[in-house]
Protein backbone atom coordinates (compact mmCIF):
# COMPACT_ATOMS: atom_id res chain seq x y z
CA UNK A 1 0.00 0.00 0.00
CA UNK A 2 1.33 3.38 -0.82
CA UNK A 3 2.05 5.86 2.09
CA UNK A 4 -0.45 8.26 0.57
CA UNK A 5 -2.48 5.82 1.05
CA UNK A 6 -1.93 4.49 4.50
CA UNK A 7 -2.11 7.86 5.42
CA UNK A 8 -5.62 8.24 3.95
CA UNK A 9 -6.40 5.24 6.06
CA UNK A 10 -5.13 6.32 8.95
CA UNK A 11 -7.28 10.00 8.80
CA UNK A 12 -10.44 7.72 8.15
CA UNK A 13 -9.46 5.38 11.22
CA UNK A 14 -9.04 8.43 13.45
CA UNK A 15 -12.16 10.17 12.47
CA UNK A 16 -14.29 6.70 13.04
CA UNK A 17 -12.62 6.35 16.80
CA UNK A 18 -13.53 10.03 17.42
CA UNK A 19 -17.35 9.23 16.69
CA UNK A 20 -17.59 6.45 18.35
CA UNK A 21 -16.54 7.95 21.32
CA UNK A 22 -18.72 10.32 20.85
CA UNK A 23 -21.30 7.45 20.72
CA UNK A 24 -21.59 8.40 16.88
CA UNK A 25 -23.50 11.01 15.30
CA UNK A 26 -23.68 14.54 16.83
CA UNK A 27 -26.68 15.95 17.69
CA UNK A 28 -26.99 19.95 16.30
CA UNK A 29 -27.39 22.82 18.34
CA UNK A 30 -30.62 22.98 19.74
CA UNK A 31 -30.98 19.03 19.40
CA UNK A 32 -29.96 17.83 22.64
CA UNK A 33 -32.70 15.43 24.21
CA UNK A 34 -33.87 16.91 27.31
CA UNK A 35 -33.73 14.50 30.29
CA UNK A 36 -36.08 14.71 33.09
CA UNK A 37 -36.13 13.18 36.18
CA UNK A 38 -39.43 11.68 38.06
CA UNK A 39 -39.49 11.05 41.16
CA UNK A 40 -42.34 9.12 43.59
CA UNK A 41 -42.29 8.33 47.20
CA UNK A 42 -44.72 5.42 47.57
CA UNK A 43 -45.32 2.13 45.66
CA UNK A 44 -49.06 2.22 45.23
CA UNK A 45 -51.40 2.70 42.71
CA UNK A 46 -51.60 6.54 42.90
CA UNK A 47 -48.18 6.90 42.56
CA UNK A 48 -47.97 4.05 39.99
CA UNK A 49 -50.89 6.20 37.67
CA UNK A 50 -48.59 9.55 38.72
CA UNK A 51 -45.33 7.70 36.79
CA UNK A 52 -47.63 6.26 33.73
CA UNK A 53 -49.06 10.28 33.12
CA UNK A 54 -45.48 11.56 33.31
CA UNK A 55 -44.08 9.00 30.90
CA UNK A 56 -47.35 9.63 28.67
CA UNK A 57 -46.38 13.39 28.23
CA UNK A 58 -42.53 12.91 28.25
CA UNK A 59 -43.36 10.43 25.04
CA UNK A 60 -45.36 12.98 23.25
CA UNK A 61 -42.77 15.60 24.04
CA UNK A 62 -39.82 13.09 22.87
CA UNK A 63 -37.90 13.66 25.79
CA UNK A 64 -36.03 10.92 28.51
CA UNK A 65 -37.65 10.31 31.43
CA UNK A 66 -36.04 8.92 34.19
CA UNK A 67 -38.11 7.44 36.86
CA UNK A 68 -37.62 6.57 40.74
CA UNK A 69 -38.69 6.04 44.18
CA UNK A 70 -37.56 7.57 47.23
CA UNK A 71 -38.85 5.01 49.54
CA UNK A 72 -40.45 6.96 51.88
CA UNK A 73 -37.08 7.71 53.31
CA UNK A 74 -35.34 11.41 53.13
CA UNK A 75 -32.20 10.36 53.03
CA UNK A 76 -32.81 8.13 49.68
CA UNK A 77 -34.37 11.24 48.38
CA UNK A 78 -31.43 14.00 48.31
CA UNK A 79 -29.42 10.64 47.01
CA UNK A 80 -31.65 10.42 44.18
CA UNK A 81 -31.53 14.70 43.62
CA UNK A 82 -28.04 14.53 44.13
CA UNK A 83 -27.18 11.87 41.60
CA UNK A 84 -29.67 13.50 39.09
CA UNK A 85 -27.75 16.82 39.81
CA UNK A 86 -24.63 15.13 38.75
CA UNK A 87 -25.67 13.64 35.64
CA UNK A 88 -26.47 16.69 34.76
CA UNK A 89 -30.43 16.25 34.25
CA UNK A 90 -32.81 19.27 32.79
CA UNK A 91 -35.29 18.99 35.41
CA UNK A 92 -36.60 17.24 38.52
CA UNK A 93 -40.06 16.35 38.89
CA UNK A 94 -40.70 15.64 42.31
CA UNK A 95 -43.58 15.27 45.22
CA UNK A 96 -41.06 16.17 48.19
CA UNK A 97 -41.38 14.45 51.19
CA UNK A 98 -40.72 17.54 53.67
CA UNK A 99 -41.21 20.88 53.04
CA UNK A 100 -38.61 22.05 54.92
CA UNK A 101 -35.67 19.26 54.82
CA UNK A 102 -36.50 18.30 51.13
CA UNK A 103 -35.79 21.91 50.40
CA UNK A 104 -31.67 22.05 50.67
CA UNK A 105 -31.08 19.33 48.07
CA UNK A 106 -33.59 20.58 45.86
CA UNK A 107 -31.94 24.09 46.49
CA UNK A 108 -28.65 22.85 45.02
CA UNK A 109 -30.38 21.69 41.74
CA UNK A 110 -32.08 24.88 41.21
CA UNK A 111 -28.80 26.64 41.56
CA UNK A 112 -27.08 23.96 38.73
CA UNK A 113 -29.63 25.73 36.34
CA UNK A 114 -32.03 22.49 36.61
CA UNK A 115 -36.01 22.89 36.79
CA UNK A 116 -37.85 22.20 39.86
CA UNK A 117 -41.31 21.10 39.86
CA UNK A 118 -43.42 19.96 42.25
CA UNK A 119 -46.55 18.04 42.53
CA UNK A 120 -48.61 16.50 45.15
CA UNK A 121 -46.47 18.26 47.87
CA UNK A 122 -44.26 21.18 47.55
CA UNK A 123 -41.00 22.99 49.83
CA UNK A 124 -40.74 25.92 51.27
CA UNK A 125 -39.28 29.27 49.56
CA UNK A 126 -39.25 29.92 45.96
CA UNK A 127 -37.13 26.65 44.52
CA UNK A 128 -39.97 25.31 42.29
CA UNK A 129 -40.80 26.82 38.96
CA UNK A 130 -44.52 25.32 39.36
CA UNK A 131 -46.62 23.44 41.80
CA UNK A 132 -49.28 21.00 41.06
CA UNK A 133 -51.92 19.91 43.46
CA UNK A 134 -54.98 18.26 44.00
CA UNK A 135 -57.52 20.73 46.62
CA UNK A 136 -56.45 18.88 49.88
CA UNK A 137 -58.82 20.49 51.70
CA UNK A 138 -61.88 19.61 49.22
CA UNK A 139 -61.12 16.06 48.79
CA UNK A 140 -62.38 15.68 52.61
CA UNK A 141 -65.11 17.93 52.13
CA UNK A 142 -66.70 16.12 49.36
CA UNK A 143 -66.34 12.81 51.01
CA UNK A 144 -67.86 14.48 53.88
CA UNK A 145 -71.41 15.85 51.97
CA UNK A 146 -71.75 11.86 51.26
CA UNK A 147 -70.92 10.87 54.52
CA UNK A 148 -72.95 13.77 56.18
CA UNK A 149 -76.20 13.09 54.04
CA UNK A 150 -75.52 8.76 55.10
CA UNK A 151 -75.88 9.68 58.38
CA UNK A 152 -79.00 11.94 58.23
CA UNK A 153 -80.71 9.56 55.97
CA UNK A 154 -79.47 6.52 57.58
CA UNK A 155 -78.56 7.07 60.87
CA UNK A 156 -80.90 9.61 62.00
CA UNK A 157 -78.53 12.26 62.01
CA UNK A 158 -76.27 10.90 64.96
CA UNK A 159 -72.33 9.19 64.53
CA UNK A 160 -69.54 7.79 66.04
CA UNK A 161 -66.59 8.42 63.91
CA UNK A 162 -63.09 7.36 63.90
CA UNK A 163 -60.36 8.92 61.43
CA UNK A 164 -56.95 7.14 59.42
CA UNK A 165 -54.92 9.67 58.82
CA UNK A 166 -51.10 10.33 57.87
CA UNK A 167 -49.94 12.84 59.93
CA UNK A 168 -46.38 11.36 60.63
CA UNK A 169 -45.59 11.29 56.68
CA UNK A 170 -46.62 14.66 55.51
CA UNK A 171 -48.85 16.45 58.43
CA UNK A 172 -50.31 19.36 56.31
CA UNK A 173 -51.33 17.50 53.67
CA UNK A 174 -53.46 14.84 55.78
CA UNK A 175 -54.71 17.52 57.81
CA UNK A 176 -55.85 19.62 54.90
CA UNK A 177 -58.16 16.30 54.01
CA UNK A 178 -58.99 15.62 57.74
CA UNK A 179 -60.16 19.59 57.98
CA UNK A 180 -62.06 19.35 55.03
CA UNK A 181 -63.84 16.10 56.20
CA UNK A 182 -64.69 17.04 59.55
CA UNK A 183 -65.82 20.66 58.56
CA UNK A 184 -68.92 19.17 56.82
CA UNK A 185 -69.68 16.16 58.77
CA UNK A 186 -68.91 17.86 62.00
CA UNK A 187 -71.88 20.36 61.57
CA UNK A 188 -74.06 17.75 62.67
CA UNK A 189 -74.53 18.30 65.94
CA UNK A 190 -75.09 14.81 66.64
CA UNK A 191 -71.80 13.50 65.31
CA UNK A 192 -68.67 12.26 67.92
CA UNK A 193 -65.12 11.79 66.57
CA UNK A 194 -63.94 9.42 69.28
CA UNK A 195 -60.92 8.27 67.92
CA UNK A 196 -57.83 9.01 65.36
CA UNK A 197 -54.59 7.16 64.18
CA UNK A 198 -52.30 7.30 61.87
CA UNK A 199 -52.11 4.60 59.35
CA UNK A 200 -51.56 5.28 55.33
CA UNK A 201 -50.38 1.29 54.58
CA UNK A 202 -53.54 -1.05 54.14
CA UNK A 203 -51.59 -3.30 56.94
CA UNK A 204 -51.25 -0.75 59.14
CA UNK A 205 -54.42 0.47 58.96
CA UNK A 206 -56.30 -3.13 59.13
CA UNK A 207 -54.12 -3.80 62.48
CA UNK A 208 -55.41 -0.18 64.00
CA UNK A 209 -58.69 0.09 62.32
CA UNK A 210 -59.45 -3.40 63.85
CA UNK A 211 -58.34 -1.89 67.48
CA UNK A 212 -60.33 0.95 67.12
CA UNK A 213 -63.61 -1.15 66.28
CA UNK A 214 -62.95 -3.10 69.47
CA UNK A 215 -62.08 -0.36 71.86
CA UNK A 216 -65.31 1.59 70.46
CA UNK A 217 -67.95 -0.54 69.96
CA UNK A 218 -70.17 2.41 69.10
CA UNK A 219 -67.99 3.48 65.88
CA UNK A 220 -70.51 3.26 62.65
CA UNK A 221 -67.89 5.37 60.78
CA UNK A 222 -64.54 5.17 59.75
CA UNK A 223 -62.97 8.05 57.29
CA UNK A 224 -59.48 7.27 55.71
CA UNK A 225 -57.16 10.22 54.37
CA UNK A 226 -55.29 7.84 51.84
CA UNK A 227 -55.74 4.59 49.53
CA UNK A 228 -54.17 2.36 51.88
CA UNK A 229 -56.26 3.67 54.89
CA UNK A 230 -58.95 3.31 53.25
CA UNK A 231 -58.24 -0.46 52.21
CA UNK A 232 -57.30 -1.43 55.71
CA UNK A 233 -60.55 0.14 56.65
CA UNK A 234 -63.16 -1.84 54.60
CA UNK A 235 -60.84 -4.96 55.55
CA UNK A 236 -60.68 -4.36 58.88
CA UNK A 237 -64.93 -4.02 59.09
CA UNK A 238 -65.04 -7.39 57.16
CA UNK A 239 -62.55 -9.16 59.50
CA UNK A 240 -64.86 -7.86 62.55
CA UNK A 241 -67.90 -9.09 61.15
CA UNK A 242 -69.42 -5.37 61.23
CA UNK A 243 -70.47 -5.17 57.77
CA UNK A 244 -73.85 -3.28 57.47
CA UNK A 245 -72.84 -1.43 60.85
CA UNK A 246 -70.46 0.48 59.95
CA UNK A 247 -69.49 2.18 57.02
CA UNK A 248 -66.40 3.82 55.53
CA UNK A 249 -65.35 6.72 53.59
CA UNK A 250 -61.96 7.30 52.22
CA UNK A 251 -59.72 9.22 49.95
CA UNK A 252 -57.62 8.44 46.77
CA UNK A 253 -58.59 5.31 44.36
CA UNK A 254 -57.56 1.77 43.19
CA UNK A 255 -58.96 -0.70 41.11
CA UNK A 256 -59.51 -2.64 44.79
CA UNK A 257 -61.59 0.29 45.69
CA UNK A 258 -63.02 0.61 42.82
CA UNK A 259 -64.56 -3.00 43.50
CA UNK A 260 -65.30 -2.11 47.28
CA UNK A 261 -67.60 0.49 46.02
CA UNK A 262 -69.70 -2.05 43.83
CA UNK A 263 -69.91 -4.60 46.23
CA UNK A 264 -72.80 -5.94 48.12
CA UNK A 265 -71.73 -6.15 51.42
CA UNK A 266 -72.08 -2.13 51.71
CA UNK A 267 -68.98 -1.11 53.69
CA UNK A 268 -67.40 1.46 50.85
CA UNK A 269 -69.71 4.31 50.85
CA UNK A 270 -67.42 6.74 48.75
CA UNK A 271 -64.34 8.22 48.23
CA UNK A 272 -63.02 11.05 46.60
CA UNK A 273 -59.92 10.59 44.37
CA UNK A 274 -57.39 13.28 42.96
CA UNK A 275 -57.01 12.64 39.20
CA UNK A 276 -53.03 10.76 39.43
CA UNK A 277 -52.55 10.31 35.76
CA UNK A 278 -53.47 13.85 34.87
CA UNK A 279 -51.03 15.31 37.71
CA UNK A 280 -48.28 12.94 36.14
CA UNK A 281 -48.92 14.64 32.31
CA UNK A 282 -49.32 17.99 33.86
CA UNK A 283 -45.94 17.98 35.88
CA UNK A 284 -44.20 16.88 33.00
CA UNK A 285 -45.79 19.34 30.62
CA UNK A 286 -44.71 21.85 32.77
CA UNK A 287 -41.12 20.81 33.54
CA UNK A 288 -40.96 20.88 29.02
CA UNK A 289 -42.26 24.21 28.96
CA UNK A 290 -40.43 25.76 31.42
CA UNK A 291 -37.42 24.30 29.76
CA UNK A 292 -38.26 25.74 26.66
CA UNK A 293 -38.32 29.25 27.92
CA UNK A 294 -41.77 29.47 28.25
CA UNK A 295 -44.44 31.03 30.85
CA UNK A 296 -45.25 28.81 33.37
CA UNK A 297 -47.85 29.49 36.20
CA UNK A 298 -46.46 28.78 39.97
CA UNK A 299 -49.17 26.94 40.74
CA UNK A 300 -51.68 24.60 39.30
CA UNK A 301 -54.59 23.47 41.27
CA UNK A 302 -57.17 19.79 40.34
CA UNK A 303 -60.30 19.46 41.73
CA UNK A 304 -61.18 15.86 43.08
CA UNK A 305 -62.84 12.95 41.51
CA UNK A 306 -66.04 11.68 43.87
CA UNK A 307 -66.86 8.36 43.77
CA UNK A 308 -69.78 7.24 45.07
CA UNK A 309 -71.52 3.73 46.36
CA UNK A 310 -75.25 5.67 45.59
CA UNK A 311 -73.93 6.25 41.65
CA UNK A 312 -73.27 2.53 40.44
CA UNK A 313 -72.65 3.72 37.04
CA UNK A 314 -70.60 6.37 38.17
CA UNK A 315 -68.63 3.66 40.01
CA UNK A 316 -68.66 2.11 36.90
CA UNK A 317 -67.47 4.53 34.14
CA UNK A 318 -64.57 5.51 36.68
CA UNK A 319 -63.51 1.98 36.88
CA UNK A 320 -63.27 1.17 33.66
CA UNK A 321 -61.19 5.06 32.92
CA UNK A 322 -58.92 3.22 35.62
CA UNK A 323 -58.18 0.61 33.40
CA UNK A 324 -57.91 1.79 30.80
CA UNK A 325 -54.97 3.97 32.24
CA UNK A 326 -53.37 1.19 34.19
CA UNK A 327 -53.18 -0.83 30.79
CA UNK A 328 -52.27 1.84 28.65
CA UNK A 329 -49.24 2.50 31.60
CA UNK A 330 -48.39 -1.17 31.33
CA UNK A 331 -47.79 -1.02 27.43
Amino acid sequence: MRIRDLAKTAVMLAWAIFFIGCGGEQEAPGEKKLKIAGIVFQEDQFFRLIQFGMQDAADKAGVELLLANSANKLDKEIQLVNTYIARGVDAIVISPLSAKASATALKRAKDKGIVVVTYNTTVDGDIATSYIESDQADLGRQTGLVAKRYIEEKLGGKAKIATLAFKSQLAEQSDARRNGFVDVVGQLSGVEFVAEQDAWLPEMAIKKAGDILTANPGVNIIWSANEGGTVGAVMAVKNSGKEGKVAVFGTDSSEQLVEFALSDDGVLQAITTQTPFELGVKAVELAVAALKGEKVVSKVVMEGVLVAREDPQGVMAFGARLKELIAMGNK
